[in-house]
């Protein structure tokens, strides 16, 4: 004899779990998608202060860790007191660009970098060959 009167009980168990599945694969493809929109730029004229070509300036550093300034050469350690005087020759808002020999450890680059910012230099980046 079957009895009616019992309640049955309702395992949402796998429910929460598929759900979780379900959570997961759409936060790992949600990232991967991409929306790139085609925008045709509109022809504009040439105007004289485009035209002027922006001096920048060139930091070399080479494995015996001498800094070359255009025609300055001085020792990595000198150069954090003779960058303050020779930026005031320089244009602040001119590109930096630091070409450091492969052989020098991390440190030596990231004081020179940080010695350009420091000097006041906003546009600063690091060169490599390719």
């Amino acid at each position: 004899m079957i009895n009616f009167d019992e309640n049955p009980e309702l395992n949402i168990t796998p429910l929460v779990d598929i759900m979780l599945v379900l959570l997961a694969i759409l936060m790992v493809t949600t990232p991967a998608i991409i929306y790139e929109e085609q925008i045709t730029l509109p022809d504009g004229s040439k105007s004289k202060a485009l035209s002027q070509e922006i001096k920048s300036l060139t930091v070399r550093i080479d494995h015996q860790r001498q800094v070359y300034i255009d025609q300055s050469k001085m020792s990595l350690n000198e150069l954090g007191d003779n960058l303050i005087l020779i930026s005031k020759k320089y244009d602040k808002n001119s590109p930096v660009y630091i070409k450091a020999d492969k052989r020098l450890i991390y440190d030596d680059v990231m004081f020179v970098l940080k010695s350009m910012k420091n000097a006041g230099f906003s546009k600063v980046a690091l060169e490599t060959n390719g």
